[in-house]
This record gives C-alpha cells, structure tokens and sequence, in this order.
C-alpha cells in the first residue's frame, strides 16, 4: 500500500489545475478569505435559484456554493433538498419527478422563482466579464437508512451507488456541454461528502479540484491523505482545539488544497474566521462578509454571543450522536488506493 499511495501522491502533484482559484485574496486591507454566497444570495432571495445566483454576483461575491440533485430524466437539478416540499409545497421527491414538471413550479418565498438546472447557472457564468466567477459543487447523494446498512440491504445500497454514479457522469456531461472561455476545471470546486465517493469524483470529472465538505475534524483528516483535496468544514464544530489542529494541519499541506468554512453568518464569526487565515467563507449574506473583511481590525477583540456558544454546544452532542452512523453508511476512511486507480483509470 505504501508504493501504491507514493506513485499517486506524485501522480496527482503534476495535476495543472490546482485550486489556486479558492485561495484567499489579496486586497488593499491584507489578506481576506473569499467571500462565496451559500445557495446564492440566500439573505435577499430564494435559496438556490437564478436571481440568488445573480445578486451574489452583483454584489460582489467571489463564488457561488449550490447543490446538486437529479431529476427522474437524468437532468442536474440546483436544490439543497431532495424534496420539494420546504421550498416549493409539494409532497414529492426530486428522484421521482421529470424536469417538464419541476420547472413549472415556483419557490414559496418570494419573488417567486423556478428552479434551475446546472445548465441554466453555467450558461449565465459564460457572460463575458464574470469569467472570475467560481462555483462549489456540493454533490448531494441518496442516503441509505442504517439498517440497510447493517442488514447488507444489496438491492437498496445498490441503488445508492448507482444513483451516485448517474450523478456524477451527469454533472461532467453538462460541464462538457456548456462551454467557457475559462476551462471549468479552473472555475468548479468538487464537494464531496463521504469517503466512499472521492473515486468518483476522480472517474468522471479528472483535473477537478476537490473539496471535503464536513462536520468531523477526525473524518476531514482521512482527506488529507489524497494531495490537492481541500477541507470544507463546517465553522461551528472546527471552533476549539480539535478544530484548530485540523486547520494547521492542512496549512501544513497548503500548496495545493484550500481550507473553506461554512456557514458563517454571524459578524463576530465572520471576523473569528478572517482571523483563522482560511480561504474562503461561505455565508448566506455575501454583502455582509464584504463589508466585515473591509472593516476588520486584527487587534480587535471578538466577543461572540451567548446563543451562538449554545448552538456551537447543541452542534457537538449532535456530531457525537451522528458522527458514527454517517460513517457506518459512507466509509471510515478514504481507499487511497481505489482512488489512485480511478484517476489513472
């Protein structure tokens, strides 16, 4: 195993296109973490539609964090939930719905707005001038119940796994179909979620930098072993020593991967993080992380509010709670090996 993960360790640190493009930014106030609307500008507007998307760009944003699901017909889908029903009112799930029914409803929330297809948000980044534009994919991907996976249920982890793979040969086909000035693999962060999953991420979408999204210091650490994958954390469980001994070990292996939080909406967080040196903060008010970043003051005492240590506290039990089934579903660690074969293959 240990000549298996050195070829690929050297494999992989000749890639061209690392994720330079995520790394903090230089401005006229110092180094600042790069500001990315999570499901678009999510504070003015409907969460993961096209006037989301847009506002994050008109005011500013670096990059743009989605979600991705798949319709019955194969089409890629921009929503968080694999439902309709929070967004939208209805009592069906995505999966069993084809994209001529999804796009003739509208959000609840105001101004009501369809849902759109990754195609639709690729197409309005080719508009000359936001070639700088960035997009994080978070690939989301069915979730088998725990006592299919403890019973072996091979019919419904069968069914998982296909789906997961439908999706990712998708995504890279609609990649392939809409072309950019600037190469997509310069412009598209990969989010992967579970272990399992990263050698796909390496089949269908080769020379795509990649990220773990994540809520566990131990399990993002599993990541670190695989050059050039990134660690998205979520910023309310990296807060404290665990926390932080993730962040300087991936500082560490900084040459080719980003550190990114999510989701930071709290003022006093979003300078907590500025002054952690990550890459980029993904926050529901992009404007509002603009304006911290400018009005930062490193010698600036951070207080943070009562009820964010409470939510930081109720964030932890949960991931204690939790932590073990995820992985019991999705893998313990990252098969270097398997993924090694995925990229070469």
């Amino acid at each position: 195993m240990a000549e298996s993960v050195g070829h690929y360790l050297s494999f992989r640190s000749t890639d061209k296109f690392p994720a330079s493009f995520t790394f903090a930014k230089d401005t006229p106030q110092g180094k600042r973490p790069q500001t990315i609307a999570h499901r678009g500008y999510k504070a003015t507007n409907p969460e993961n539609t096209m006037s989301a998307f847009k506002g994050a760009v008109e005011i500013g944003a670096h990059g743009i964090e989605t979600d991705l699901h798949l319709s019955k017909d194969g089409v890629v889908l921009l929503s968080h939930d694999a439902t309709l029903k929070r967004c939208f009112g209805k009592d069906e799930k995505l999966i069993d719905c084809g994209w001529d029914y999804i796009k003739t409803l509208r959000t609840l929330k105001k101004p009501h707005q369809p849902m759109p297809r990754l195609k639709d948000l690729l197409e309005y980044l080719t508009t000359p001038g936001l070639e700088d534009i960035w997009i994080l994919l978070d690939v989301k991907l069915l979730l088998p119940s725990l006592m299919e996976v403890l019973m072996c249920n091979k019919t419904a982890l069968a069914k998982v796994d296909n789906y997961a793979d439908d999706l990712f040969r998708r995504i890279a086909a609609t990649l392939a179909d809409v072309k950019s000035s600037r190469p997509w693999n310069q412009r598209i962060l990969v989010g992967c979620w579970a272990a399992k999953y990263l050698p796909l991420c390496m089949k269908y979408l080769p020379g795509y930098p990649i990220t773990h999204n994540g809520f566990s210091a131990d399990y993002a650490r599993q990541f670190l072993k695989v050059p050039g994958v990134g660690i998205n954390m979520f910023q309310m469980l990296i807060v404290g020593p665990r926390g932080n001994s993730l962040l300087q070990e991936v500082k560490k292996k900084k040459a080719d991967r980003s550190i990114l939080l999510w989701t930071v909406n709290e003022e006093s967080w979003m300078k907590w993080s500025i002054r952690q040196e990550v890459d980029g903060v993904i926050t529901d008010d992009p404007k509002k992380f603009l304006e911290v970043c400018k009005s930062y003051d490193q010698g600036e005492k951070l207080r943070h509010s009562r009820e964010s240590w409470k939510a930081i506290l109720r964030q932890n039990i949960r991931v204690l709670m939790f932590g073990l089934a995820f992985r019991i579903k999705h893998g313990f660690w990252v098969d270097v090996e398997k993924v090694r074969k995925s990229l070469e293959n």
